[in-house]
């Protein structure tokens, strides 16, 4: 099979650049070559070469090849040497494409193997994708004991994270550029490959495996990994299994990812709402489906969000569905609204932790008025008392939290009238002052929530007697009136 045809298999034409991040360190002898390889791949590219203090004439090298390259290479030189997790971080500071890989500058790996690498983000299954050198491609016949200690240290981080990789310390990792750059990294050398695997785990991104080639290096040609990396390794491994480090710049897509699996809850909260739901539901922002999959028995099913990384999820679960169709919707676009009510005619809109984070909320529910007709119902859950406004509620993005009579006011105001409204969750909001108002903490801990997972079925005494306070007000109205 031609390389053009692969390309055409592998939706390249979806591609609009891949960065090309490149550690460099005393690689003289072999850096010309790989830059040829990788510029040789006929695909739109960044290149961008972080040169970390090398001392054999590699900086003289990058210098000359900067001075030659008109665009496409970006050369960055660290004063410093700090080690390959550190410059592979520098590097991705600068990544502009919309996917990104990570190439050593030897000659281990085969970047014309690029288009099979990039196939499974580009058909839309996998955020990050890792190739492989143990899946059945020729290898050149290495060192056992390196062999035996890459195998020992995947299992070691295949235990602390729930996967089942065959080769975690494998160069040829790819990512969706949003994911890569939303993580903060930590290790400076040879850290970074377990760190980013444990915390791509823990976002519970959708990663693949594919085959590829490999020429190992001894050290005589080289070779710069050494036994005291591998011990630092089992350190990184079990450091990022016992902490959470998503911090600020992932707050919001580590809870979605976190809730993910806290089937429990997401269960109890959609049977909520269950009663009040018709046959043809418009969900405003959907995230990555955790309430959309228990919608999949109605007739119609509108899945929308105005994040495109969300979307591509939304795609990749729900599309090949007959009765359900993922759509961008921004509610603040009136006429969006207008055209969503036209096109598809839904009964319900169901709109669950969302009104928070748009600042103009007040248009929201006006333009979420235009989506239904007349007597259409709104199912609208927002984060109760401002009195549990925190640093966790700032961080996820919400820029208020709700009481009763705010919500009552504001619905009215958008065409609605009430029909119910109940707080949710009381044991939840307990939790968030614990955490938000005691602790002061900035984001939820992973364990706390799926802990509360299990816990999740103490709530059924809501089902039996009103809470006086929650940490969730879910509202169910109707629309009146023709909204203006």
């Amino acid at each position: 099979m031609t390389l053009a045809h692969t390309m055409t298999d592998y939706h390249l034409d979806k591609l609009r650049c891949l960065s090309i991040v490149m550690p460099v360190y005393n690689e003289a002898h072999t850096l010309r070559e790989v830059l040829r390889r990788v510029q040789a791949v006929p695909l739109p590219i960044e290149i961008i070469m972080i040169d970390d203090c090398s001392t054999d004439g590699t900086r003289d090298l990058l210098k000359k090849i900067e001075s030659e390259s008109s665009t496409g290479i970006k050369i960055i030189y660290r004063e410093k040497n700090q080690g390959k997790g550190a410059a592979i971080r520098e590097g991705i500071k600068h990544a502009t494409g919309d996917i990104l890989i990570i190439q050593d500058a030897d000659l281990e790996y085969d970047p014309s193997e690029y288009p099979r690498l990039l196939e499974p983000i580009l058909s839309g299954d996998a955020d990050v994708v890792y190739g492989s050198r143990f899946r059945g491609e020729r290898r050149r016949v290495h060192l056992f004991w390196h062999t035996l200690g890459n195998k020992f240290l995947t299992l070691l981080s295949n235990i602390c994270t729930n996967l089942n990789l065959s080769d975690m310390e494998t160069c040829y990792k790819v990512f969706k550029t949003e994911i890569i750059k939303s993580i903060p990294l930590r290790s400076n050398r040879f850290g970074f490959e377990p760190e980013i695997t444990a915390k791509v785990a823990k976002l519970r991104c959708t990663i693949y495996e594919v085959p590829i080639s490999y020429r190992g290096r001894s050290y005589a040609e080289g070779k710069k990994i050494n036994w005291k990396d591998g011990l630092s390794a089992i350190y990184t491994i079990l450091k990022f299994w016992l902490i959470d480090d998503l911090y600020e710049e992932t707050a919001g897509l580590r809870t979605l990812r976190i809730l993910e699996g806290a089937g429990e809850y997401n269960t109890w909260l959609f049977n909520q709402c269950k009663p009040f739901l018709g046959r043809r539901i418009l969900e405003v922002g959907s995230g990555i489906g955790n309430i959309t999959k228990h919608l999949l028995d109605r007739d119609l099913v509108i899945a929308t969000d105005v994040v495109e990384f969300y979307l591509d999820d939304l795609t990749k679960l729900f599309s090949h569905l007959p009765n359900v169709k993922i759509r961008k919707l921004d509610l603040l676009n009136e006429q969006g609204a207008k055209q969503a009510q036209k096109e598809f005619g839904p009964d319900t809109v169901l709109c669950m932790n969302v009104l928070e984070h748009i600042e103009k909320d007040k248009e929201a529910l006006r333009n979420i008025g235009h989506l239904l007709p007349l007597g259409g119902r709104l199912v609208l859950l927002v984060p109760a008392h401002k009195q549990l406004y925190s640093k966790i509620d700032e961080n996820l993005g919400h820029f208020r939290r709700y009481s009763k009579d705010e919500i009552k006011v504001g619905l009215e105001k958008a065409g609605f009238q009430i029909r119910s409204s109940r707080y949710l969750n009381m044991l939840g909001a307990i939790g968030w002052f614990i955490n938000g108002k005691i602790l002061m903490r900035k984001i939820l801990p992973s364990r706390q929530l799926r802990l509360f997972d299990l816990l999740v079925k103490l709530l059924a005494i809501e089902k039996w007697m009103p809470v006086p306070f929650g940490l969730s007000l879910l509202t169910i109205c109707s629309k009146v009136e023709k909204t203006t």
